[in-house]
């Protein structure tokens, strides 16, 4: 059975030059493309979160979107 063709679509992103440059050595090490590089993130960072590991990891990534305070019932219900 022949493999489905993906329609891929062109996305611009702007980073620090110095990172695109290490992301693109890092790419290389791992033989790949920058663009295979972001391809595998993607669709690792669509992936559902499936264990209390994965969420766990997750939350500790997103550390710093933390409040930094707890909020009394009047701020978490204030829309």
């Amino acid at each position: 059975m022949a493999k489905k063709q993906r329609k891929l679509k062109n996305i611009t992103f702007s980073a620090d030059g110095d990172l695109i440059t290490k992301a693109r050595a890092r790419a290389r090490q791992d033989n790949a493309t920058l663009n295979d590089a972001f391809r595998a993130w993607l669709e690792q960072f669509t992936r559902p979160i499936t264990s209390k590991e994965e969420y766990q990891s997750l939350m500790h990534d997103m550390n710093g979107a933390l409040s930094g305070s707890r909020f009394v019932r009047d701020e978490a219900n204030e829309r």
